[in-house]
This record gives structure tokens, C-alpha cells and sequence, in this order.
């Protein structure tokens, strides 16, 4: 009864929070107020951070796709299609030209300009994976004349379109030139794209909600959409994603009606939902997940690899996914670092991950490594669902292993401009976080950002390995198939050996929404909100 009660309370709060929004806004925006569809919706994380090309973090790629748009995209058949820009590419290869289409703005109204999106792609290849593989066969990006961006390469690079037009973090989002000559370690001053939303800039309350309007001015491909490709065809006037930490108060809240979507219920919850007549229940990412935990190289402990190894070893992906998701129906141990089921999949490596039988040679490891008893700095987020059992589970595995481990409470997003900082563990910096990517992310070496061996120039973690480098070198020069395999799996091997990140196995994460939105896309990089029609 006294569950019930709290339960009861926490609905009550919920409401009320809602309604005491709605009615501010309401009151200050009369034109607001009229407007007929608007789409409440609870993400899976706060957003904070609003700079797409500064960070990895899935809700900035989800804020992205609101406010901008790429020149070209993905479809449900993994095929690049036309987006912003159709292409031509040499017969030797060598020189891709992709032309503007006709009609394209930037939110401030003025056109969209070759000079703005040649600028956006040097921003986004200086730090993500995939573009930065691609800029080391590039001699130039510019813009030959208004409407026409000219890509040169030093030598044929079949990933070219793949790369520009991959759907997930991080996305080749166009940008004004003012805005992309921003350097790609400080954040943007200001939210303007070309993409099917405009950014509420005013509205917009960090912890609290981030607003996005449609834009009336923008002209959507005529292609039915498909994953990020086709019509970005908006039905609605208005989207707000609204913050609430609790699930259980977003899973009330979704069933009371004061909210429309939510993007990760908790796994032990979807059952009452599914019960639920007003609401739909389905995986939008049929790819899944994968789930991992990533080392700081560049301070003690792990910058010895023999202690990295030992916190390897003491890890076990049942236990983190039997905490994560519960349900085996929703998630599946695998130790393969390029996702099992796929052509690049090795267990190489794996045993004591999968197999959960590693601790005593985790703490024989740590007995012989030298290890001095410098406190290990875990970032455990408690705010999101999917994220906050891997580094509980984690910590109490390290100390089982013998590490002193200071488990630092905190939430994502504090986790997401936390682990960018290169400062010492004391001094605000950290040894440890876990985090996620979708499928479509890491399912090769060349799109696995966190796969690389870049040191302080590639991603958090800073992981130094001129082996690796080699190897996903080699990757994109290879012949055949069957010779990426084998080197796919030569990188798996040196992963485990210098312990590059753990992956700690994969899942699925059902989102659930009310009957009343219809259209729903479902892909590699969901939720998108464009499609998505409201009836009341």
C-alpha cells in the first residue's frame, strides 16, 4: 500500500509539473497555445550539451537531426541516397562533386551555400572516426562555385559516401560557414541548421525541457522517408522533450496522457505497458545496442596494461546485462567488438567476458602488476536508465578484484562534458566510464570510434596503439571480404591484448508511445520526429 501511495504521489507530481509548464508556456506564448499538435516527449537522457560535432552523446545526435540536415543519407536498404545534395564521382575515382539542391535555407533565412557545407565537412572529419580515416586519402574539400561542393582524393577510397552519409554519431551535419569554422573542441555559439525543426532557443532549460518548432520554410525531398533518408515531411507544429529522471514517473506519465512518447521505459516495466490499450510498445533500433565500459590511458592505473588487463578480467557481461536489462529476451552476451551476427564477428579474445570466469586471474593479474592502490575514478550516472547499472555492477566487480575504486555519483550529462576533460582523476579528470552505441556505430573497424589507437586526438580514453592504426589502414586497402575479416580480427586480438575498451555484450530498448502519434520511423539513429502525425 505504501508503494502504491508513493507511486500515486510521484504520478500527482508529474502532472502537475506538466500542467504548471504547459500553462507557462501557454501564458507567454498565446500563438503557442493555439497551436494544434504539439509532441511531448521523454528522451532517454537530459540535453545539455547542444553542439553536435562536439560530443558523441546520442541525445546531441538526436537535437541534431531536429535543427539540421546532411548532404546525403542512409536508408532502411543501407543504400546513400540524395539529402541535401545529389553526387557524381569521377571515373577514376578520384573527385566526388555533390550539387545543392534548389530552395535550401538556413534557419536565419538566408540560402545555403557549397562554401557553408565544405566548411561543415572539414569540422566534422577533424574529429569523427570515419572522417577522419577519410581525410587521410583526401587532398581537398572546396566549394567550386555556389551550389557545388568538390571533393578530391589522393588515391580511390571506397568509403567516401558512407562516411559522409553514415546515420549515427557523429553525423555529417551541414552548418553555416560562420558556425563550422568554430573549432571542433569548443562548442558552437548558436543553433542554426537547415534540418525540419527550428531550436526554441529561449524555451530552452537545461534539466528541465528543449523545445523545436517546424519549420515552415523547409522543402522536404519528395521520397517516401526511410531511416535518416527521403522526406523530412514535419505533421506537427511543435515538439518538447521534457526532462524526468525517474522512469516511473515518465511511465505514469505516459499513461495518463501527459506525455506522448517515451523513449526507454525500464525493461521490468514493459509488461504493464504492453497491457496498456492507449499505448504501442516497439524496438525503433532492431539493431540493437552495444554496451561498454572505456579506461583513461593517460593516467594511473590504466595507463599500465597490466592493470588494464586485470580490470578486464574481472569483468562479466552477464552480470552487467543481467542488471542492465533482466530479460534475456532483450539482450545477448557477446564479446565480439565489431557485434555478433555480422560479417566482421570473432569471439577472439572473449573467454573470460563471456564465460564470466575470470576473477581469480583478475586478482592474480592485479597481485603481479604493480598495482599501488591509486583509487579508481568510476563515473556512475543515475539518471538514465540505460546507463547507470554497468558502472554499479563494474565497481563492485573491481573491488572484488582488489582495486580501490571511488564511485562518483553524478548524472549523464555531467558524465558527457566530464569525460572530455584530459585533467588528472584529482583535478576533475576520471578512470573510468561506461557508456553505449548503436549497432550501425561499431560494426567496423572504421565506423568503431572507440576502437582506435589515435591518443590524445581521438576518442575519450585517449588509447595510443600504432598497431591498430595499421591494421584499420590496411582494412580500407583490402581486396576482399574475406581479407577484412581477418584483419577485423587481428584488430579484436590486439583490442583484448592492450584492453583498447571493454564491451560488456549487447540489448534492445523498446520505446513505447500513445496510440495517438502514428508514423513513427523506426532505424539506427531513432527517435526521429519528423513522419509522426498526432490525433487527439
Amino acid at each position: 500500500m505504501l508503494s502504491l501511495m508513493r507511486r500515486g504521489r510521484r504520478a500527482f507530481a508529474s502532472t502537475l509539473a506538466l500542467s504548471v509548464v504547459a500553462l507557462s508556456t501557454a501564458m507567454a506564448s498565446p500563438v503557442l497555445a493555439a497551436a494544434s499538435k504539439t509532441i511531448t516527449a521523454v528522451m532517454h537522457s537530459d540535453l545539455r550539451i547542444i553542439d553536435p560535432i562536439f560530443t558523441t552523446a546520442y541525445i546531441t545526435r538526436d537535437h541534431g537531426y531536429m535543427v539540421y540536415d546532411t548532404l546525403i543519407a542512409t536508408d532502411s536498404n543501407f543504400k546513400i541516397q540524395p539529402q541535401m545534395a545529389d553526387w557524381k564521382i569521377s571515373d577514376d575515382k578520384l573527385t566526388y562533386t555533390f550539387t545543392l539542391r534548389d530552395g535550401l535555407k538556413w534557419h536565419d533565412g538566408t540560402p545555403v551555400t557549397a562554401e557553408d557545407c565544405a566548411a561543415s565537412l572539414k569540422r566534422w572529419a577533424a574529429v569523427d572516426g570515419m572522417g577522419q580515416q577519410m581525410m587521410q586519402f583526401t587532398a581537398s574539400i572546396e566549394a567550386t562555385d555556389p551550389k557545388t561542393i568538390t571533393l578530391k582524393l589522393k588515391e580511390p577510397y571506397g568509403l567516401v559516401l558512407e562516411s559522409i552519409g553514415k546515420p549515427s554519431s557523429r553525423v555529417a551535419f551541414m552548418m553555416p560557414k560562420r558556425l563550422a569554422e568554430t573549432p571542433p573542441d569548443k562548442q558552437i555559439p548558436e543553433q542554426i541548421g537547415s534540418g525540419p525543426f527550428k531550436f526554441v532557443q529561449g524555451e530552452f532549460q537545461p534539466g528541465v525541457k528543449a523545445v523545436y518548432v517546424k519549420n515552415t520554410d523547409y522543402v522536404p525531398r519528395k521520397e517516401a522517408s526511410s531511416w535518416t533518408a527521403g522526406g523530412k515531411l514535419v505533421k506537427v507544429d511543435r515538439v518538447e522533450w521534457i526532462t524526468m529522471p525517474d522512469a516511473q514517473t515518465a511511465v505514469n506519465a505516459l499513461q495518463s496522457g501527459d506525455i506522448d512518447f517515451m523513449e526507454v521505459p525500464p525493461w521490468d516495466l514493459l509488461p504493464v505497458l504492453e497491457g496498456n490499450a492507449d499505448l504501442k510498445v516497439e524496438t525503433l533500433n532492431k539493431f540493437g545496442y552495444q554496451t561498454l565500459g572505456r579506461m583513461n590511458f593517460l593516467y594511473p592505473p590504466f595507463d599500465n596494461p597490466k592493470i588494464r588487463r586485470a580490470a578486464l578480467l574481472a569483468m562479466n557481461q552477464k552480470d552487467v546485462l543481467d542488471a542492465l536489462v533482466g530479460n534475456p529476451k532483450y539482450y545477448k552476451i557477446c564479446g565480439a567488438f565489431f557485434i555478433c551476427d555480422t560479417p566482421f564477428a570473432t569471439d577472439v579474445g572473449s573467454e573470460s567476458l563471456v564465460k564470466g570466469n575470470g576473477m581469480a586471474e583478475a586478482k592474480k593479474a592485479l597481485a603481479e602488476s604493480g598495482y599501488d592502490g591509486t583509487p579508481v575514478v568510476v563515473m556512475v550516472p543515475g539518471d538514465v536508465v540505460t546507463l547507470k547499472a554497468q558502472p554499479t555492477v563494474a565497481v563492485q566487480l573491481l573491488r572484488e578484484a582488489g582495486f580501490k575504486v571511488d564511485a562518483q555519483a553524478t548524472d549523464w550529462q555531467t558524465v558527457v562534458s566530464r569525460r572530455a576533460s584530459q585533467k588528472p582523476p584529482k583535478e576533475g579528470g576520471w578512470n573510468m566510464f561506461f557508456t553505449n552505441w548503436v549497432s550501425a556505430d561499431v560494426s567496423n573497424p572504421i565506423a568503431n570510434l572507440s576502437i582506435g589507437g589515435q591518443g590524445k586526438k581521438g576518442w575519450f580514453g585517449w588509447a595510443e596503439n600504432a598497431k591498430i592504426e595499421k591494421l584499420k589502414d590496411d582494412f580500407v586497402r583490402a581486396a576482399s571480404l574475406d581479407d577484412q575479416k581477418k584483419i577485423a580480427a587481428e584488430i579484436q586480438k590486439e583490442a583484448y591484448d592492450q584492453v583498447i575498451y571493454v564491451p560488456l555484450g549487447q540489448y534492445l530498448a523498446p520505446s513505447a508511445w500513445r496510440k495517438s502519434l502514428t508514423g513513427v520511423l523506426d532505424g539506427p539513429a531513432t527517435p526521429l520526429f519528423w513522419n509522426i502525425d498526432k490525433t487527439e
